[in-house]
């Protein structure tokens, strides 16, 4: 299951669009509030992080691109874990790790140790937690779903705001470690925020624990005259024998199921359209979230911060963020707006956007270039529109993994190649050119491709089931229980 698409209609009561699921859009966003504010502000931690241990621009930049990057990347291992024990107890399980993962970041002595407790543990944390609020949004949500999850997602543009200046606070009173310890313990929070995420189905994994229970209390009944009578017991061993040679069959569907959802996904990236947004998202990735973590450190060592008491970057950014995300939602309605072409178009003004902060020759040139910039990485938003348009409805939650993997993997290689190009350069120069170079190709890539007549091709078909598969479907119940098959 995708969170953008939560199972059959069939199998699933219908969405309220009101009175209970608005509590849950509440308690989502006050959680991606929670959880992602101090990823979402990392810009603050990365200098305070240099001038303690030491480290290299590159080797630090690794904490701040794992904690947004890895979340992505494994988002289908997170879908699996909603699927199977409901949005309720991921976000429990979350919650923990978030709070644990910051709190072990107070007594890092080195950055590797950091790149594991922020980088990879609050990382998968926050993945979790971001899944299991989109799924459980959706499903109660059919209607008004598109304003919901615009409500849901704000938060973790609130939060990175909120907590960059938190931070920066906590770090003037406490030290490093003692701000990584308020915000670690804040973080638990995120338990609280899971008590009205009310399923409105029973998790995948419930309904295979009681249907195993059932079959289990049937074999004790066939099986109690056994010892009596012999020829009960000799069909009673043929039945273990064939209930063996049933299994087999069953976990050939399975890995025929796989490799049938392997191939569907093969088909959908035949499309020239998708993959020119897989190879644009890389690349806006890749240059687009660099100046979140870096401007911070290049207004202090460019001496802009002297005598300025204002606003942090980290928090115009978020600002100009949330408005994106909105504001771009609402464009992407309008029936005469292609969001292909919108996002292509948010990409290059971003790509420009980057190539203008060399020329900044003050802090305040640097923060007009934080809102624009902010404001146009909000079209995170535009994916799941975008690629509805390309790809269908049908096959959206595909599509929507493989771009969100293409994106996690930008988000994690941008910072540390930035920070290569510092340490070898010692200048930030090259490698914000770099940055929107890149971002400049993937919109102008994107927009070729989407402007010349597309050919479509038909999907190649699937492999026709195997007869002897018919008879293993009889003897698995989860199959015709199950609201997510």
């Amino acid at each position: 299951m995708s969170p953008l698409g939560p199972g059959p209609e069939a199998a699933r009561p219908p969405a309220l669009d009101g009175g209970w699921g608005w509590a849950v859009v509440a308690c989502s966003f006050l959680a991606l509030l929670l959880g992602y504010g101090s990823p979402q502000s990392v810009g603050v931690l990365y200098p305070e992080w240099l001038l303690a241990f030491g480290e290299g621009k590159a080797t630090t930049a690794w904490v701040g691109s794992l904690v947004v990057g890895v979340g992505l990347i494994v988002g289908p291992i997170c879908s699996v874990c909603v699927v199977n024990f409901g949005a309720r107890p991921v976000t429990v399980f979350s919650g923990v790790m978030v709070a644990g993962g910051l709190m072990l970041s107070a007594f890092a002595p080195n950055v590797p140790f950091l790149i594991f407790s922020f980088g990879i543990v609050v990382g998968v944390g926050v993945g979790l937690l971001y899944t299991a609020t989109l799924t459980i949004t959706c499903l109660y949500f059919e209607k008004k779903r598109g304003l919901a999850l615009g409500i849901v997602t704000t938060g973790t543009s609130v939060g990175g705001f909120l907590y960059s200046a938190l931070q920066s606070e906590l770090i003037e009173r406490f030290g490093l470690d003692g701000c990584l310890l308020v915000v670690g313990a804040l973080a638990l929070n995120v338990v609280a925020c899971a008590g009205p995420m009310r399923p409105l189905t029973p998790p995948k994994y419930y309904l295979k624990q009681r249907a195993a229970i059932l079959e289990r209390r049937l074999q004790e009944e066939e099986e109690k005259p056994s010892a009596k009578d012999p020829v009960i017991a000799m069909e009673t061993r043929g039945r273990s024998l064939f209930s063996c040679s049933a299994f087999v069959r069953m976990i050939k569907m399975k890995m025929r199921r796989y490799s049938q959802c392997l191939s569907s996904m093969l088909s959908v990236l035949q499309d020239r359209v998708l993959m020119a947004l897989c190879v644009s998202l890389f690349l806006f990735s890749v240059g687009n979230f660099p100046p979140q973590i870096f401007l911070e450190d290049l207004a202090r060592s460019s001496g802009m911060t002297e005598g300025v008491a204002s606003i942090s970057l980290v928090s115009l950014n978020a600002i100009g963020a949330g408005v994106g995300k909105l504001g771009l939602g609402v464009m992407a309605d309008v029936p005469r707006v292609d969001s292909v072409l919108l996002y292509a178009l948010t990409v290059g003004v971003g790509g420009l956007g980057v190539l203008l902060i060399p020329l900044a020759s003050s802090y305040l040139d640097l923060q007009v270039l934080s809102v624009v910039l902010g404001f146009l990485s909000g079209n995170w938003t535009l994916i799941p529109y975008v690629t509805s348009q390309v790809v269908g409805v049908e096959k959206l939650a595909e599509a929507h993994g493989i771009l969100m993997f293409f994106g996690g993997a930008g988000l994690t290689l941008g910072p540390p190649v930035v920070g290569c190009f510092y340490d070898f350069t010692q200048s930030y120069n090259v490698a914000f050119y770099l940055s929107g170079g890149c971002m400049m190709v993937g919109s102008v890539v994107l927009f070729l491709v989407a402007v010349l007549p597309r050919t479509d091709t038909p999907p190649p078909p699937l492999p026709p089931p195997d007869t002897e598969l018919i008879s293993c479907t009889v003897t698995t119940p989860t199959d015709a229980t199950s609201p997510d098959t």
